[in-house]
């Protein structure tokens, strides 16, 4: 199993997107894939219709009431599956700082996995703290969606060096822009600034109305709009994305 956290210090930059249509595009290759919906917002869990069946959610997993099966629910697609959000997950900071074994116990939860799944997509919430940095160290890929300006490029570097601080393998970072809007010149020239990058993938996701479907229809951009530029755009990045993790 391969399991990628979609991570970013700041919200609003595309991250829940990513995570559910790339989720998609894995399942829809016949991949037996999961959503792990960790972010308070549920923002994933929304999209999917799907309610959490045990309030406080990963609170109540960490701190050992029963294993993440009994949680886990289908979508309505094939080969995909989520273990959803509640916004009881909004204390789950303060909770794995304050439990010793509370970054074991998000690991081994993660370790249970294995062999049951090809997949596992974790739907982060922003900031960085403990909980972070436990999926920080749980994750074998940590892929942030990263909008093309300069606070936002910064957030990537504060990453990067936070994984050098702590002595995790950078080579697990994996960077693309999305919401990109190639009308402005800043984008433009960001982009083929990192065109280059060893993090950055070359293709990018961007901003368009089809992704703010997403909302309304509640459905991945691939499902609803199968032949959009939005979602040729969420194929390619997938398609890079596991050539770069060597899948």
């Amino acid at each position: 199993m391969t399991t990628i956290a979609l991570y970013n210090i700041k919200g609003g930059v595309g991250k829940t997107a990513g995570c559910v249509n790339l989720a998609y595009l894995a399942a829809e290759e016949g991949k037996k894939t999961l959503i792990w919906d960790v972010d308070p917002q549920g923002s994933s869990s929304y999209y999917f219709n799907i309610e959490a069946r045990l309030k406080g959610g990963i609170k109540k997993l960490i701190a050992g009431e029963g294993g993440l099966e009994a949680n886990i629910q289908p979508t309505e697609y094939d080969n995909l599956w989520l273990l959803p959000a509640d916004f009881g997950n909004r204390h789950l900071d303060i909770l794995i700082d304050e439990t010793k074994q509370a970054r074991k116990k998000l690991k081994s939860l993660v370790a249970s996995l294995q062999g049951e799944y090809d997949y596992l997509f974790i739907d982060c919430p922003p900031g960085i703290g403990a909980l972070s940095e436990a999926i920080f160290a749980s994750a074998d890929f940590v892929a942030l969606p990263t909008i093309p300006t300069t606070l936002s490029l910064r957030t990537f570097d504060m990453v990067q060096q936070f994984f050098v601080e702590h002595q995790l393998d950078p080579a697990r970072l994996l960077a693309f822009f999305s919401m990109v809007d190639i009308r402005k010149n800043l984008h433009n020239e960001t982009i083929e600034k990192y065109y280059k990058h060893k993090h950055f993938l070359k293709n990018y996701i961007p901003y368009l109305s089809t992704v703010e479907k997403m909302g309304t229809r509640q459905a991945p951009v691939a499902w609803f709009a199968p032949s959009s530029y939005a979602a040729q755009c969420f194929r390619d990045v997938w398609k890079e994305m596991k050539k770069k993790m060597g899948a």
